[in-house]
């Protein structure tokens, strides 16, 4: 085994529940990697949803609640607001962060509260049996839309920036080096953090909305509808409409955080009461 999976894995949890050709492990792999180089393995809380993605942190040999669907982001603000030096970090999917969880997920935005969630973006409901989600393709044939979605999907990125988060990034799993990066950036980043991550199952989305279970098949696809911030500001926008943009969307670092003026007002009001 690798020397960083011997170091965070929880070896009695293993094997991994997911499909062959899931994008999950990577994303895994990449969380641990930002938690490795940030040197904060001591200081973390991880927090999983239902669903595939919800499994991820029982696999990190670490403090972890797995939790209600749609729940996670309200647990995990719970979890920072009790211990606010910890470092939290959500693992989410679509459906249990933007469907179950959208207004858990818009709140703990707009309050800034100091936790980095991680959702995992693959276009439908995977584990439950493959249905509709809200990142599903406007025409996405899924079991629950057999003749096409009628839906238009969310930008979870622009739903979150637009809520206050103050970091956001959009990357894939056929980008993991920047993706522990960006997670890295999410998690010293003082605010609310979301990082959307593309990922291909072969199982659900592959076989029923593109027509593929072939994983590198998949990552193309995903490739091919997205492009960089850096490779979009030199083009017309009308060259890359209607790709999903890749890289550090959004950072305002001047945006006070939740957990620390809550703090700052409860020493405040003990202070005026003499106690």
């Amino acid at each position: 085994m690798h020397p960083l999976g011997e170091k965070y894995l929880r070896k009695i949890a293993l094997p991994f529940l997911w499909c062959p050709g899931c994008g999950n492990g990577t994303i895994l792999s990449a969380a641990i990697r930002a938690i490795d180089s940030l040197d904060i393995r001591e200081n973390i809380a991880l927090v999983g949803g239902i669903g595939c993605s919800g499994w991820i942190p029982v696999y990190l040999e670490a403090d972890t609640l797995h939790v209600l669907h749609g729940r996670a982001i309200p647990f995990a603000t719970g979890l920072k607001m009790s211990d606010p030096k910890r470092k939290v970090l959500v693992f989410t999917g679509d459906g249990d962060c933007l469907g179950i969880g959208g207004n858990h997920f818009i709140h703990g935005a707009r309050r800034n509260v100091d936790i980095t969630v991680i959702m995992v973006h693959n276009q439908i409901y995977g584990m439950t049996g493959g249905q509709v989600a809200p990142t599903t393709p406007n025409a996405g044939k899924t079991k629950t839309s057999p003749y096409g979605n009628p839906e238009h999907p969310f930008n979870g990125c622009e739903l979150a920036k637009a809520a206050g988060a103050t970091y956001v990034a959009r990357w894939t799993t056929g980008h993991p080096r920047q993706l522990a990066n960006a997670l890295a950036e999410a998690i010293s980043h003082a605010g609310f953090s979301y990082v959307e991550v593309l990922t291909q199952c072969p199982t659900q989305a592959g076989r029923v909305i593109h027509g593929t279970a072939d994983p590198a098949k998949l990552l193309d696809t995903i490739k091919a509808a997205t492009i960089s911030v850096k490779a979009a500001a030199g083009k017309p926008e009308e060259e890359w409409q209607g790709k999903l943009l890749l890289g550090t969307l959004h950072h305002d670092p001047n945006k006070p955080e939740f957990a620390s003026l809550y703090r700052q007002q409860v020493i405040g009001a003990a202070a005026n009461k003499g106690w």
